[in-house]
């Protein structure tokens, strides 16, 4: 068995990649070969080339859409492999892509293949085709030619975060303590600074990219969405979340946040907290400060509004207790309106009025062992 797949000798290429667009959705490419196939479009137009499968590793199963899928070439793309028809050449097989240092970029609607001649998209660039973040060129210890990515995030920081600060605090009221010295925070800069060959990118056609960079003092994951929307997690396990447009979070469960410093959350709009939603016994919405501390309420130039809602049975109440003293000042007047009956009880009470004392009533009546009017 003389003409047998794996027996007639090994019979390999290089070639450059013309057309991806597989009919079978296959990964499947039209591939010119060097020293087999002219680049004159003319006698040999791509749509006689044959298709070409390509190899996946064998950590990709590439069977019912388990593992990788077989994408990633491009028009332009430089490959090897071999033909497993040997002589006829008719069944190519792509092992692998080559990275080069393209001397000339590619023409469009040009006469001659060995390129992206219908597109012109790549390659982009006369110089490595190894990836401008994982090369890291640098001239007097400077980066001379940046990825665009890394030259918009550095941009694209942002700095003077306001935190909440409380100014209106009377002393004896709600004291605010001595957190007065932080007032705003910076995103971090960026940790990249990767040196070749540790940086591991990937980056897609559409301009997503991915990051392993195992530079030594300088290892991160970085990974990014085209529109800026990404992560990245610094050498000493730091991260920074950025979301460039809205942002949401479904949890079918429970929730746990457990924030060992101190949380600082600055909303430029507004906020709304739903808790029960759907109605329940015992969905309650609870907050606890630990001793020492003070909860502390702030609104510059609007209202505190304070409504229970409903009737009867279902009527809610607005209860304060306070273990020690309550204070209130008021800067202006103070209304209170009641339906039903006002009781107090206090040990001592003092009244004192600077003006008038106006008080009326169907029935006063007034008790005591012993009344003193001044």
């Amino acid at each position: 068995m003389k003409n047998f797949m794996g027996k007639d000798g090994f019979q390999w290429f290089v070639g450059v990649v013309e057309d991806r667009q597989d009919p079978k959705h296959l990964g499947r490419v039209r591939i010119r070969c060097l020293g087999y196939h002219t680049e004159d479009l003319v006698k040999l137009p791509t749509s006689d080339l044959p298709w070409a499968h390509p190899m996946n590793p064998i950590t990709s199963a590439t069977v019912s859409g388990i593992g990788q899928t077989p994408l990633g070439v491009v028009e332009g793309t430089w490959v090897v492999g071999f033909f497993t028809d040997g002589p006829e050449a008719q069944q190519p097989i792509i092992m692998g892509t080559l990275p080069g240092v393209p001397s000339t970029l590619p023409t469009k609607d040009s006469k001659k293949g060995f390129q992206d001649y219908s597109n012109a998209n790549y390659p982009k660039y006369t110089e490595t085709d190894v990836n401008r973040l994982a090369v890291n060129e640098k001239t007097d210890g400077s980066e001379s030619n940046p990825h665009s990515s890394l030259t918009i995030r550095r941009s694209d920081r942002d700095l003077a975060v306001g935190i909440a600060q409380i100014d209106g605090v009377f002393d004896g009221v709600a004291p605010i303590g001595n957190d007065l010295d932080v007032t705003s925070w910076d995103e971090p800069e960026t940790s990249y600074n990767a040196t070749y060959p540790r940086n591991h990118v990937y980056e897609s056609e559409g301009g997503h990219l991915r990051e392993m960079d195992d530079t030594p003092g300088a290892e991160r994951i970085h990974e990014r969405h085209t529109s800026g929307t990404g992560y990245e997690i610094g050498p000493d396990g730091s991260k920074i979340s950025r979301v460039k447009q809205d942002n949401y979070n479904i949890i079918t469960r429970n929730d746990y946040l457990h924030i060992q410093g101190t949380g600082r959350h600055t909303i430029d709009k507004g906020l709304r907290i739903r808790v029960n939603s759907k109605g329940g016994a015992g969905n309650n919405y609870n907050i606890e400060v630990g001793n020492g501390s003070n909860v502390n309420v702030e609104v510059n130039g609007g209202n505190i509004n304070l409504t229970t809602l409903g009737s009867g049975q279902d009527a809610g109440d607005i209860n304060i207790n306070a273990s020690r003293n309550l204070n209130m000042q008021v800067g202006k007047n103070m209304n209170i309106g009641v339906s039903g009956t006002i009781t107090e009880t206090s040990a001592v009470k003092t009244q004192s009025t600077q003006g008038t004392h106006t008080q009326n009533a169907a029935l006063h009546d007034v008790n005591g062992n012993r009344i003193d009017l001044n």
